[in-house]
């Protein structure tokens, strides 16, 4: 474990809550420590209030902040003294708690405090440090994992049997610490959940924690427990795409609603999902239990969707009955899927929900496998695990966002999206929550977006083979596909047709027709899968219905596409497929109006520019946001009744109308 402290990067830092930031960070940097909003940290702040009054508020990391990304507003600062009086009641319900903390902060707008706010409070040191250590979990989540912990750490730590998070925790915390606390406790180890580190300073508390998960590191070494496996899994190189798109209908017949699903096919992932003791070591539980509201308690091994909704179905009705509440069962769609096949795939409500499911358990398969090697992985009872699956606290992380975006757990692909109208497309389609694959052959199409809802894809569209590989490596990406953008097109220089080169106009045919009719096949089969049925949409031309002269190759080219797509509406409407056409007319934020040609065909027409670009009807300027706003809509529920038709975007146009 890397001791990140840097003298000169703190010297920078002006008071104690720019430390506590600081040293958040570069705990949030070590995956191995915290993972996605997991762990905690705190500072204790003496500061005046409005009316002069010195006060002790406690500054604690608040709901929806990111370790490694927080700033000084993600956190909470409540009343220090309130957080005392708290800990002394008897009992306290997980809704008081939670008012009671959002009525005792100092800033309103201030997000809502962890649930560990109280027991952060309770411990006599100014910095307080959380983590969930790969090394510390692995450890604990063994048989004989209290005696392994007190064997590394001695009196360093003090260890709390696994409680469930909240009032009951910080008081059980409380009581252990003040008895068996002593000089040499400079830190506490939560069984089966963490690890915590304390100190005067921030540097202290930091350098605690690395100290302490190093010496767990360094137990798993000694006992040969740490060194995993890299052989490989001989496999054939396959296509999984189509395997891929039936899975992820399933799954999301059975959550109720379309999801991402990511794939990791590699020789770690696919020499796990081939152990010869997955079924045993794999469905124990979550590292910590925290990890069920993404992971669900256990992945499912293979692809048969209706047993492990069966299971869950059990499962929940099990434990059920031994609730205090009345409780409604959470989707049994599996958020882990283990395939020898495959490897490992993961499932979202969107892109990033699958990339955090998949960062998760890529952690949970080292920790899995060092506590197998250190003599078997034991994970919580089910019954621990379902009270934090359905506690009201947890399940709150999950619904904060509020309302899903339009496209939410929905994949668009869209061609020629490096530029012009394809790359607002992309744009349109992100801000509206769908997960995007990106094609063009420029190759800045996989430098548009650095996200995990997007993927860049360098394709030439009128190569068979090169469309395969873009929609095999899509479809790992996100699962499959829901809606198509026919968009990438070329406007050949102006010809009559009795001087047209021959080869100018079969490339013409090629790029602006073929290609489109290639992706029209490759992806029919993913469209007729998708959860909300398929969408496609073509973006044409003005000239499909008022041709100029000297366009003889382009207007030909996007008619007869657009005769395509007619002929696909009536073919595939029976297969809840949907296609419509496009027609923009006079964009100009494109690459090949360049500001010498707008200048020149201005002036032929004895325009300003400005006025040149607001020749129709309305005298409007049409953008390529303008179009891509209005593809996004034809995907949408507005258009949910309507193929086969043509919506022209040109501002008004006398030949068009």
């Amino acid at each position: 474990m890397k001791n990140l402290w840097n003298d000169e990067q703190a010297d920078e830092c002006h008071d104690d809550l720019d430390l506590r930031v600081y040293t958040s960070r570069l705990l949030g940097r070590e995956k191995s420590l915290v993972l996605h909003g997991g762990g905690n940290t705190s500072v204790k702040i003496k500061q005046n209030n409005l009316l002069g009054n010195e006060e002790d508020v406690l500054y604690i990391k608040g709901s929806g902040w990111d370790l490694e990304t927080i700033e000084k507003p993600g956190f909470s600062p409540v009343l220090l003294d309130h957080l005392i009086a708290l800990s002394k009641l008897k009992q306290l319900s997980d809704p008081q708690m939670v008012n009671a903390l959002r009525t005792h902060m100092t800033d309103a707008a201030a997000p809502t405090p962890s649930v560990e706010t109280i027991l952060h409070a309770l411990l006599p040191f100014k910095f307080v440090d959380h983590t969930h250590a790969n090394a510390v979990v692995t450890v604990t989540n063994t048989a004989g994992g209290l005696q392994r912990i007190k064997e590394i750490y001695a009196n360093k730590v003090i260890v709390i049997p696994y409680v469930m998070p909240g009032f009951d925790l910080a008081r059980v915390c409380a009581e252990i610490y003040e008895k068996e606390s002593g000089d040499e406790t400079i830190g506490m180890v939560l069984m089966n959940h963490g690890i915590f580190s304390f100190g005067d300073t921030a540097k202290e508390s930091y350098e605690r924690m690395i100290y302490l998960v190093g010496l767990c590191e360094d137990y798993l070494k000694q006992q040969q427990a740490w060194e995993l496996e890299t052989a490989t899994v001989l496999h054939e190189e396959k296509t999984l795409h189509n395997k891929l798109a039936q899975l992820r209908k399933q799954v999301s017949q059975a959550a109720g609603f379309s999801v991402v699903i990511n794939t990791e096919c590699n020789a770690k992932t696919l020499r796990f999902s081939n152990r010869d003791d997955l079924a045993v070591i794999s469905q124990q539980g979550p590292a910590t239990p925290d990890h069920v509201i993404r992971t669900k308690r256990l992945p499912m091994l293979g692809t048969d969707v209706a047993s492990y909704v069966a299971e869950y179905k059990k499962y929940f009705s099990q434990h059920l009955a031994n609730s205090k509440n009345q409780l409604d069962m959470l989707d049994p769609a599996p958020r882990v899927i283990l395939d020898a096949e495959m490897g490992l795939c993961t499932v979202g409500r969107n892109a990033t929900g699958a990339s955090i499911v998949r960062d998760i358990y890529i952690h949970t398969m080292d920790i899995i496998e060092r506590a197998t090697a250190l003599g078997g992985f034991q994970a919580l009872p089910a019954d621990d695990i379902f009270s934090v699956e359905y506690w009201d606290l947890e399940q709150a992380k999950l619904g904060k966002n509020g309302n899903k975006p339009m496209f939410s757990g929905e994949v668009a692909i869209v061609t020629g999206a490096a530029s012009g109208i394809g790359k607002a497309c992309v744009d349109s389609l992100l801000r509206r929550g769908a997960a995007v694959i990106g094609l063009d052959i420029d190759a800045t199409v996989t430098q548009l977006h650095q996200r995990a809802d997007y993927l860049g894809v360098v394709c030439d569209v009128t190569d068979e083979k090169s469309i395969d590989n873009a929609i095999e490596e899509g479809v790992r990406q996100f699962g499959g596909l829901d809606m198509v953008i026919l968009n990438a097109g070329v406007f050949p220089a102006s010809c009559r047709i009795d001087e047209m080169n021959s080869n100018e106009w079969q490339k013409t045919l090629d790029i602006n027709l073929t290609a489109n009719l290639l992706l029209m096949k490759k992806t029919y089969t993913f469209l007729k899968l998708a959860y909300n049925k398929g969408r496609v949409v073509i973006v044409g031309s003005k000239n499909v219905s008022a041709p100029g002269p000297g366009a003889g190759a382009y207007s030909a080219s996007k008619a007869a596409l657009n005769q395509l797509m007619r002929v696909a509406a009536m073919e595939w409407g029976s297969d809840g497929i949907r296609i419509n056409t496009v027609h923009p007319n006079a964009v100009f934020d494109t690459a090949i109006w360049t500001d010498e040609v707008l200048e020149s065909r201005a002036k032929s027409y004895g325009l300003s520019v400005g006025e040149y670009k607001k020749r129709n009807i309305m005298s409007v300027e049409i953008t390529s946001h303008d179009v891509a706003e209005l593809v996004s809509e034809m995907c949408g529920p507005v258009f949910a009744k309507i193929t086969g038709a043509q919506v022209p975007i040109d501002g008004g146009n006398e030949r068009v109308i």
